[in-house]
């Protein structure tokens, strides 16, 4: 069964948790993750690209010059793609890119990205993760205590305003909560601290 080592807001080391091996301890289905992670990007996309085409640009009424005698290729517009200030073929136009996967697949996904990062020893427990005021100094003191380095992405049970205001100007270091956690998000991040309490969330949720 999976451990992770569970600190306190010191820093300090307090004890070892058992982690859900149906949650923590499953095989990684790379194939899964990789379809989660590009849902994900895709539903992330504006699609608010656009660009005219050779209809909708203005001009080009009248034929450039004539037909026959000039011994250059005969054109019926200057609008047309191959000039200057033409319309592009096939422009692009906005678009919706979101698509859904199904439950089992993002369930799946989810349980493997846990457990690939509890295999890699990336899983920190912090026994009451919470923040008495806003101390951004404080907060990346406790990060760094724990080993928490560059991206981190830090799980709470609820939204807890103090914890999301001292880390929110930390570069790389994300706040969420149990419940909406994100495959993107985890296999982004190289740490995954997690309050005790919202480890038991998650075990409930995605067992």
């Amino acid at each position: 069964m999976p451990k992770a080592t569970v600190y306190n807001m010191a820093g300090a080391q307090v004890g070892e948790i058992e982690l859900s091996e149906a949650v923590f301890g499953i095989e990684p289905n790379k194939t899964v993750m990789h379809a989660a992670v590009k849902n994900h990007l895709a539903n992330r996309r504006q699609g608010t690209q656009s660009a005219l085409t050779r209809a909708e640009v203005s001009g080009g009424g009248i034929k450039p010059y004539r037909q026959k005698g000039t011994g250059r290729a005969r054109q019926g517009s200057s609008r047309a793609p191959q000039f200057t200030h033409g319309g592009i073929v096939f422009a692009p136009k906005p678009r919706d890119y979101s698509y859904s996967i199904n439950k089992k697949e993002r369930r799946l996904a989810l349980r493997s990205a846990l457990s690939a990062k509890a295999s890699a020893g990336e899983i920190i427990v912090v026994d009451n993760l919470d923040m008495s005021q806003i101390k951004t100094k404080e907060f990346a003191a406790f990060l760094k205590a724990v080993g928490a380095v560059g991206k981190t992405m830090v799980v709470t049970p609820e939204v807890r305003p103090n914890v999301v205001k001292s880390a929110r100007n930390i570069p790389g270091v994300m706040t969420t909560t149990a419940t909406i956690l994100s495959t993107y998000d985890i296999l982004n991040s190289g740490r995954f601290v997690v309050d005790k309490a919202a480890l038991a969330v998650i075990e409930e949720v995605f067992a």
